[in-house]
């Protein structure tokens, strides 16, 4: 890390004209990822990333610029160029910097990076093992272990000094099924803010790889999908991936603050059914999209973006929140150095209802239970989106009935959530990447089983 003194300096150096707010990100990221194909290990490679990006903001305009040259001469050079983006005199800003603030909201038991690769690359044996052994039609298992340590720095010119580190380790299995007339894949991806008690305390391998293996089979032995609108049944977990891609962007104010949300100026106004309270909290303890402190060195908050089915917040970076006169809420992310942050979301859940699963099931006489999603897109602007079911199952009068493949749901995002009409009591949470204007940055999402009273599904066959 960069002397106390000499981050003063260079934030000094980026207030020599008229601009009113100078910030320091400095970031050292270790990466290891190891994947393994067709019984063996294929690429194990280790990565750095090291570097600073200075921010330099007028109001609410600001210019970025980065470096993997941190020496203080250099850092200096930079900050008086993205300076003189803006025209006029220094406004003569005078602070100091608070006393290093350091994050130690997660705690991890073992540092993956003092754990050998022979024992990482065991783990990718043992899975392997058992998602080829589940069944004679698996052909193909892919697997990738990944951890990471990344450390940050951020100072700005009103005071702040924090620094972070965060560890995620993730384990994904991959199986693939086969026969003479179709291909099946299957795929479960935990992971979290944890070191490597991960794979001791919290998920085992083989389950993991059982999990797989069994989605691919059962969808290879899947009929078409039916084709219309249905209820349509999501499990928790990785089910609220759409909540995030459909709903969530839209409540971030990279979008808000321009007037290029479905949902802005919408606060206090109610935007889903009342069961409905959606909530993105980067506090969770060990969570995959949690810190102690954001990238703009703010803590870390628990946000209540839904209540009731009223919209109650945005999240909001600093920069947005100058421009929509609101207070950040520690909402501002990067992928690394490279990115300027904007509002990004952290864990964002659909949060628990009362109903029972077997509840949701039986009342619902026809629709699609969708157990597991899988890839989609989504318009921020409108909301419409469409996802792809990796694992899904017919309802029929109360019960679930047989698999099916090849669904995708089609819908608004603004529309689908006025139309959730069961909300479950157990919810769970499971990790993703999440990729927008500051990069591709770790976000978890979830809920509880939920049912959306009539949503299209795209599927092969038409609706019986």
């Amino acid at each position: 890390m960069l002397d106390k003194k000499v981050i003063k300096n260079i934030l000094d150096a980026a207030l020599t004209t008229s601009a009113d707010f100078s910030e320091l990100f400095l970031e050292d990221t270790n990466n290891l990822d190891i994947s393994m194909s067709s019984n063996n290990i294929e690429k194990s490679g280790n990565s750095q990333v090291r570097g600073a990006g200075i921010r330099v903001a007028k109001g609410y305009q600001s210019v970025y610029g980065y470096t993997n040259n941190v020496n203080e001469e250099n850092l200096i050079q930079l900050a008086k160029d993205l300076a003189a983006s803006f025209q006029g005199e220094s406004e003569n800003i005078k602070f100091e910097l608070e006393k290093l603030k350091v994050g130690e909201a997660h705690h991890i038991e073992i540092d993956p990076r003092n754990v050998s690769m022979e024992e990482k690359s065991n783990l990718l044996v043992k899975a392997n093992k058992v998602a080829r052994e589940y069944s004679d039609e698996i052909s193909q298992v892919q697997i990738r272990y990944m951890d990471s340590s990344q450390k940050i720095w951020v100072a700005n010119s009103e005071g702040t000094f924090i620094t972070d580190t965060r560890i995620k380790t993730r384990f994904t299995v991959v199986a693939i099924a086969s026969n003479d007339h179709d291909t099946q894949t299957g795929m479960t991806a935990p992971g979290g803010n944890y070191g490597f008690e991960f794979f001791k305390k919290v998920e085992n391998v083989e389950e993991i790889a059982k999990e797989s293996a069994r989605i691919a089979v059962a969808m290879l032995h899947a009929e078409e999908c039916p084709s219309g609108k249905m209820p349509v049944i999501m499990d928790n977990k990785f089910g609220g991936v759409i909540f995030h891609e459909a709903c969530g962007h839209s409540l971030e104010a990279t979008g808000v603050a321009k007037g290029m949300s479905v949902f802005a100026d919408k606060k206090g106004e109610k935007i889903a059914n009342e069961l409905v309270t959606a909530i993105d909290d980067g506090t969770i303890a060990n969570e995959w999209g949690s810190a102690t402190y954001d990238d703009e060195g703010n803590l870390q908050e628990k946000r209540v973006l839904i209540k009731d089915g009223i919209l109650t917040s945005y999240m909001i970076d600093k920069i947005n929140g100058k421009r929509m006169g609101e207070e950040a809420t520690g909402s501002g992310r990067r992928e690394s150095y490279k990115y300027s942050p904007t509002s990004r979301m952290s864990n964002t859940y659909i949060d628990n209802g009362t109903s029972t699963f077997d509840e949701i099931i039986a009342a619902t006489e026809y629709g699609l239970y969708a157990k597991t999603l899988g890839g989609g897109s989504v318009n921020p602007a409108s909301g419409d989106f469409n996802f792809a079911v990796l694992e899904g199952y017919i309802v029929r009068n109360g019960k679930i009935s047989e698999p099916v493949k090849g669904a995708t749901l089609v819908g608004t995002g603004s529309e689908a959530l006025l139309k959730i009409d069961m909300v479950g009591n157990n919810l769970k949470l499971a990790p993703g990447m999440c990729g927008s204007s500051s990069g591709s940055i770790p976000a978890g999402v979830g809920q509880p089983t939920l049912r959306i009273s009539e949503l299209t599904v795209g599927g092969r066959k038409e609706e019986n």
